[in-house]
């Protein structure tokens, strides 16, 4: 346990061509992230759901001050104290030491200017790993325990559900879905193929702190198969269209089926398509299931994250009932 949690430099740092500055910048690029194995994390919130639920990665604390020395947004300010006054019992569960660097407005803009005032450099150790590595069931058996819920109640009463994405190449939109499907309950998320680095700043300014709280896993659409025939999961697709031998059922068909007779208890990985190209036919072919989300006015189709909040939390209501 720390004795002591947070250490505050009592320079500010003014110089944005200083060596320290500079290689902190370096983290926004993706060369830069690979180099030193560590990431950025921007804004108050993320920032704030990095130290609750990861604080085991977090190892420093960047906050912008004025000319008196004072953090310019209060969200800040508070999280600083927060680290600053912390008590052994109240360190969250493995932590690091975190330093904390006062940085000018002009330093600060030389390295992001989304930070709100405030952004964390932490190490990427396990936040991003192999699909194939990950238990399922030990993961929501951990989720359990930590919400206090009975192991065995649990069990019996929670349908698993994954959400998985393939070849999601823009930031602002693997962010929103990975915040989607914390929101709806998702017991894991998968980025499947060649997907865009969940390290990218706007990634994890998207996420709104749910990459911290949500397993985030990596996976080849073959290992991602593999993974979800041997944990047992139904795989589902969400297409429009469709292949010659497999038409897509409406969701609203899915919803209103009794259930019990399908998919409805084992749990399920939902699988969603590229921006772009949605899915290509073979990776529908081995797919259990696909489902289709009824358009009902004129619109030509869903952009990802409106999908992906609808039938993601269409099943969760429905797998809650």
């Amino acid at each position: 346990m720390l004795d002591t949690y947070g250490i505050l430099y009592d320079e500010t740092l003014d110089n944005p061509d200083a060596t320290r500055i500079k290689r902190v910048a370096e983290l926004m690029k993706s060369r830069g992230r690979r180099k030193a194995g560590k990431f950025l994390i921007e804004a108050p919130q993320a920032v704030r759901e990095a130290l609750a639920c990861r604080a085991d990665l977090v190892e420093d604390l960047y906050v912008e001050v004025d000319g008196e020395g004072s953090p310019v947004s209060e969200r800040a300010g508070e999280i600083e104290r927060e680290i600053l006054t912390g008590t052994p019992e109240r360190v969250p569960a493995g932590a690091r030491r975190v330093f904390i660097h006062h940085v000018s407005s002009r330093v600060m803009a030389s390295i992001t200017t989304d930070a709100q005032g405030v952004f964390a450099i932490a190490d990427m150790g396990d936040l991003v790993g192999p699909l194939a590595d990950f238990s399922l069931y030990e993961s929501i058996g951990r989720a359990e325990g930590a919400r206090g819920t009975d192991s065995a109640e649990g069990s019996a009463a929670h349908v698993p559900m994954v959400a998985a994405f393939w070849q999601v190449r823009d930031p602002g939109n693997a962010g929103t879905v990975i915040r989607t499907a914390d929101a709806a309950g998702a017991d894991a998320v998968v980025l499947v193929d060649d997907c865009v680095t969940p390290y990218s700043p706007k990634v994890i300014r998207s996420t709104a702190g749910s990459l911290f709280h949500i397993p985030v896993l990596r996976a080849s659409v073959d290992d991602f198969f593999e993974w979800c025939a041997s944990s047992g999961l139904t795989t589902m697709a969400a297409d429009v269209y469709g292949t010659e031998t497999t038409k897509p059922r409406s969701l609203s068909e899915l919803i209103a089926a009794p259930r019990g007779g399908d998919d409805s208890r084992s749990g399920r990985a939902v699988l969603f398509g590229n921006e772009a190209r949605g899915l290509e036919t073979p990776i529908l072919e081995r797919c259990n299931d696909i489902v289709s989300i009824p358009i009902y006015g004129r619109a030509e189709s869903l952009n990802l994250a409106t999908s992906a909040s609808v039938l993601l939390y269409s099943l969760a209501m429905r797998d809650r009932a």
